[in-house]
């Protein structure tokens, strides 16, 4: 194992002695009613000294104990208190240590992330930084064995932060911890006033409405707090209170709150559940096209997210060989009708290729791409756009006067090199790899993968 960071506050915010960590841990979490709940995709909770936020961490960390064995993976994001920069931090170390062990840090999930603008290495934020260690013996307590993707948050705005998020979202497997305190330093009765403030705005998940004086973690916040939003995921507040109802005085108070959120698979879980519907809607109007001469029925009584306007490409390939790719970039008719009919389509009218014939049926590997809605993106010249594009995340489309391609995320895995994605797409478009104009314009869309 490489490079590993070491525990910068033990002994300080918690007790540096395993023996007597476990035991504050379990102190706090037996202090929280059993839940018997399913475990949330998502937590909110206090960084303070153990003995000051650390009841109200536990009311939130003791929801985990369902997931045990589940939660494989953490990411943890918090602000920097020690450096500034600007754009989301990660770290060249391999693991993070505690006083109860090491954890090692998920390369799969940190490449995911680097991936996403604004997201860069940056080791000194991290060698100092109390808002991500001091969650980590309340995790392994809980969870027991995960990997780590720990990111620190500086200057950056909340839609960098969801675009990281959602480049590493994942299943069930995956937390999701954001770390921050509320007010600081305010007489009581003041501190409650402007925390109830932000407890509303956090809720009603609206983060522009969260100021620096707020949340010390408010950028990182927003960042959860704009993408659940977007995936529709639901916010409970746990619990709420400060410094004073703690273990300290009453003249100059931190608050500190614990919110869990649940849900957030949005139409994605809904599509891939439909997978077999799907593959099979595809194969049988191939079929009956080749054999019969026309489209297959769709079955009856399909499910509404097939009844609904949807966009689909469907992809051919013999012998790993690409043998038809056809699709729709933007939804105008029912999902269920887009993909028999673009089957048909990539089976006998790509015009790159011959029509398919039965024989080539035996050994046909199919595939479908389900695609979200084409967002515009704004860019100042080519390099800005290609900074902004993540590798196998974004589908890209592009247009100049009458020139116009799409690329599917999938075509990532055969053009990873961003310069050479772009130019293949130009190339597609009829136009040349060097090509640039004012009228330029790129959209780009996600795709749910289905094979």
């Amino acid at each position: 194992m490489g490079a590993v960071r070491k525990p910068a506050v033990a002994g300080a915010f918690y007790p540096d002695q395993p023996d007597q960590l476990v035991g504050q841990l379990h102190a706090f979490l037996n202090g929280v009613p059993p839940w018997t709940g399913p475990a949330p995709k998502a937590l909110i909770v206090p960084h303070a000294g153990y003995v000051y936020s650390g009841p109200v961490a536990a009311s939130a960390y003791a929801r985990l104990l369902p997931a045990r064995g589940t939660i494989r993976r953490v990411v943890l994001l918090g602000p920097s208190h020690k450096v500034a920069y600007r754009g989301i931090a990660a770290s060249t170390d391999e693991a993070y240590q505690t006083p109860l062990g090491v954890i090692p840090v998920d390369r799969q999930l940190l490449q995911a992330a680097l991936q996403s603008p604004g997201c860069g290495i940056l080791d000194a934020a991290h060698a100092q930084e109390h808002s991500l260690e001091v969650h980590l013996p309340f995790l392994q307590v809980l969870l027991g064995e995960f990997s780590l993707l720990p990111l620190v948050v500086g200057e950056a705005t909340a839609e960098q932060v969801a675009m990281v998020l959602d480049s590493v979202w994942g299943g069930p497997e995956t937390l999701i911890v954001i770390s921050t305190d509320l007010s600081h330093y305010l007489p009581y009765e003041q501190a409650q006033k402007l925390d109830a403030t932000t407890c509303a705005a956090i809720e009603a998940m609206t983060p522009g409405a969260i100021g620096h004086e707020q949340a010390c973690g408010r950028v990182p916040m927003g960042g959860l707090l704009y993408l659940a939003k977007k995936r529709g995921m639901s916010i409970e507040r746990v619990d709420v209170r400060n410094s004073g109802d703690t273990a300290g005085p009453k003249d100059r108070v931190v608050g500190y709150g614990a919110w869990a959120l649940s849900g957030g698979d949005g139409p994605e879980a809904a599509i891939r559940a439909q997978r077999p519907l799907l593959l099979q809607i595809a194969r049988d109007n191939i079929a009956r096209q080749l054999s019969a001469g026309s489209p297959a029925p769709l079955p009856a009584g399909l499910p509404p997210l097939l009844q609904a306007p949807g966009a689909a490409f469907v992809t051919l390939k013999k012998n790993g060989n690409l043998r038809g790719c056809i699709g729709s970039p933007v939804a105008w008719r029912p999902l269920g009708e887009d993909i028999a009919d673009n089957a048909i389509k990539a089976a006998i009218r790509d015009p790159r290729f011959p029509p398919l014939t039965e024989p080539e049926l035996d050994g046909l590997e199919l595939s479908i791409s389900i695609l979200t809605p084409p967002e515009p993106m704004s860019f100042r010249d080519e390099a800005d756009l290609l900074a902004q594009l993540r590798p196998h995340l974004d589908g890209l489309i592009i247009e100049d006067g009458n020139h116009r391609a799409l690329f599917l995320p999938s075509v990532w895995e055969s053009l990873p090199i961003k310069t050479e994605f772009l130019g293949h797409l130009k190339q597609k478009a009829g136009l040349a790899v060097t090509h640039w104009s004012p009228h330029f314009k790129a959209s780009r869309f996600a795709a749910v993968e289905l094979k």
